[in-house]
């Protein structure tokens, strides 16, 4: 069985840290953000994933490098399928038809790279099975519909009468959760050319009462942007406690669901958690406090300093008696000195910050 990860997007809304590493491989939970998808792939017996990726000749050389190092690891063929202009969610898999038509007429997954989620692909398998039609999305429930496009289906069925794009008037709750399951023939609707598979491939299907979709069980989070990032982060812990408990850390430092790197270091008198990833290589001094954050690779957090609701980027520095809250994202390499204040600061990588950011700014 194939799958296709859409992975072209530029992260723009998860600089600094996209312009360190391609999106895909920005670290969610101790490891890049599309590890988890070909992990749960590989778990229900996919055995090969292609990455759909864009034009830059940079995230070629990048992707082809994880590729590798995945396929070496999970013994899982990888392929990239670059595009040579933008071709929009539906266009890469016209470009990618050859790698996905085996003739076999099995069905292949689709992905969307920043999405998050208990990844239930044997029940969609399933539920793609049984009726019988030409595509299958998940649905997620949202709490304010009106800012999505929203998916109308007969509950009965799960078959998808319409969408309805950022209603005015409550029509459903229900929104595309970015995973697919599709027939090959879907390839035939699709043209080499830009082309949104949400709003022209995916109504041509369900005009033709072909299209069905399955209520997502679980959490689900697109973690495209920083809050949702640590929204997502926080949904990702919970579910870990549920399903794989020993996997969180335990100890009377650690507060709530918090996920530690066994390379990590961590000192005397801190206090961690709800909701903190502490990566590989971390050094956390004594005293630290840590709360709804993700701390990354190599970061080294000094005595006394504390940091909630933020993202430290990937051998950083936070100094002694720091104070980094409110969303702030500390790009790759950033030296915070000791005693300052980082209230929603951005800091693009290599930069050391020796005076207090008193007000959400960029650092460039």
């Amino acid at each position: 069985m194939k799958a296709l990860i859409l992975v072209g997007g530029f992260g723009t809304r998860l600089r600094p840290l996209t312009l360190s590493f391609p999106k895909p491989l920005v670290d969610f939970a101790n490891k890049p953000m599309i590890l988890h998808q070909i992990e749960a792939l590989k778990a229900i017996g996919v055995d090969e994933v292609v990455l759909a990726i864009n034009y830059e000749p940079e995230q070629l050389l990048v992707m082809s490098k994880f590729s590798k190092d995945v396929e070496t690891n999970l013994a899982i063929k990888i392929t990239c399928s670059q595009e040579t202009e933008p071709l929009g969610t539906a266009g890469p898999l016209a470009l990618a038809r050859d790698k996905l038509v085996d003739g076999s007429g099995q069905p292949f997954f689709v992905l969307n790279s920043d999405v998050i989620s208990e990844y239930p692909l044997e029940e969609m398998i399933a539920f793609h099975n049984a009726h019988g039609g030409e595509a299958s999305i998940m649905v997620t429930k949202v709490d304010e519909p009106s800012k999505y496009g929203v998916v109308v289906m007969e509950e009965a069925t799960g078959k998808v009468e319409r969408f309805v794009e950022k209603p005015k008037l409550f029509v459903g709750n229900k929104i595309n959760a970015g995973i697919y399951l599709l027939n090959p023939s879907v390839l035939d609707r699709i043209e080499l050319r830009p082309t949104s598979i949400e709003k022209e491939i995916f109504p041509q299907i369900a005009e033709a009462e072909k299209l069905y979709a399955m209520l997502l069980p679980g959490f689900w989070m697109d973690i495209g942007q920083p809050r949702d990032y640590i929204t997502g982060l926080r949904l990702y812990l919970d579910s870990l406690r549920k399903k794989s408990p020993l996997r969180l850390a335990t100890g009377p430092h650690i507060l709530g669901n918090v996920l530690v790197d066994e390379t990590a270091e961590i000192g005397e008198g801190c206090l961690i958690g709800p909701d903190v990833a502490i990566g590989p290589g971390c050094v956390v001094e004594s005293g630290v406090r840590l709360s709804r954050c993700t701390v990354m690779r190599g970061v080294h957090v000094k005595r006394y300093a504390c940091v909630s609701s933020s993202i430290i980027g990937w051998h950083s520095t936070v100094g002694q008696w720091a104070r980094v809250e409110n969303m702030s994202i500390l790009g790759k390499n950033v030296h915070l000195c000791d005693e300052i204040y980082c209230n929603g600061g951005v800091v693009l990588h290599n930069k050391e910050i020796k005076s207090d950011i008193l007000k959400p700014d960029i650092v460039m």
